[in-house]
């Protein structure tokens, strides 16, 4: 007979997405809006978790959309619930997400509007107050969010919301079979944009392992391609092929991730869902936070019980 402890902290937080069916119920027919045409491969993995999400759970997608062909003026009837791509862009790091974010709230007051887990960070608190005007004018907003602290600055700010803690989408993808055995020992999948820190430097200054980061894991003819799909969804050409394509070439993608993650022993990241993607294979990871906490709090929010997972810690050194 199974017992608790026979349950990997990963099924646990796989079955916490359940709670995202109170606002999206089994059976619902969803508008699923800006999904990733880019080269992140965290927001990718977010992608496909909502998607196997929606299809585990019968909900049915009428369109997408991502940032770059969501049309202006577009007419959704009342009875479809306008679903938004969950991740870390949610304040004023990535305004052109946020903008799309606040433009489909204020303009759909009579839908349903639903905020996959997010992570909240802004660094101008009057961004942050004007986010809160046009959320708290909806009737109907449900925004999930990551951590406790994206909670409580939701709870503050948005009083006509209505706000749960939730893990990851990715999570829905638990669990992945590894592609082929560890060749390799160390991979180092460091962020290299703004979100960066001094113990990072740290780290990259001992020289162990390889060194990776989205950017670098897709070659430039992947990168091309790309590029042109963003680009034909922006000009409007044939907008249904370009997502069915899309689709096809974003599994690849991932299943490149999938690939180069497998040929290691240990994975030490900066990348949330580097430490997610290593957790989604039970490889042996551990994790570095980012500039403004937002991987040591989902850390210590959900993926701590993992035993083949864990933090590291700022030194007084990287942060003086």
């Amino acid at each position: 007979m199974s017992t608790k402890a026979d349950v990997h902290p990963m099924d646990t937080l796989k079955k916490r997405l359940l709670k995202l069916l109170d606002a999206i119920p089994q059976g619902s027919s969803i508008y699923y809006v800006d999904y990733p045409v880019y080269n992140n491969g965290g927001d990718l993995l977010i992608m496909k978790g909502a998607e196997k999400f929606f299809r585990d759970n019968g909900i049915r997608v009428r369109a997408r959309y991502s940032v770059l062909d969501f049309p202006d003026g577009l007419s959704i009837p009342s009875d479809q619930i306008i679903v938004l791509q969950g991740g870390g862009n949610f304040g004023d790091l990535y305004p052109v997400h946020q903008r799309l974010r606040e433009k489909i709230v204020a303009d759909y007051p009579n839908n349903r509007v639903v905020i996959l887990p997010q992570t909240i960070y802004y660094k101008d608190e009057a961004e942050f107050e004007k986010t809160a005007r046009i959320f708290n004018k909806h009737k109907d907003l449900h925004l999930f969010v990551r951590d406790p602290l994206s909670q409580q600055m939701a709870e503050r700010r948005f009083v006509n919301c209505s706000i749960q803690l939730s893990p990851d989408m990715a999570h829905q993808l638990w669990p992945i079979v590894p592609a082929g055995t560890p060749d390799k020992e160390l991979l180092c999948f460091f962020r290299t944009d703004i979100e960066k820190t001094a113990e990072q430097t740290l780290l990259e200054q001992a020289g162990r392992g390889d060194y990776m980061d989205w950017g670098t894991l897709y070659n430039r003819w992947e990168r091309k391609a790309i590029a042109m799909t963003g680009k034909g969804l922006r000009k409007g050409i044939a907008p249904l092929p370009m997502q069915a394509f899309w689709n096809k070439y974003s599994d690849y993608l991932v299943e490149k991730a999938v690939k180069r993650f497998s040929g290691y022993e240990s994975v030490q990241t900066s990348r949330l869902h580097g430490h997610i993607l290593s957790c989604l294979l039970d490889k042996p990871n551990t994790l570095l936070d980012n500039s403004y906490g937002k991987n040591s709090n989902y850390y210590l929010t959900w993926t701590s019980p993992i035993q083949s997972a864990g933090l590291i810690v700022q030194t007084k050194e990287a942060s003086s």
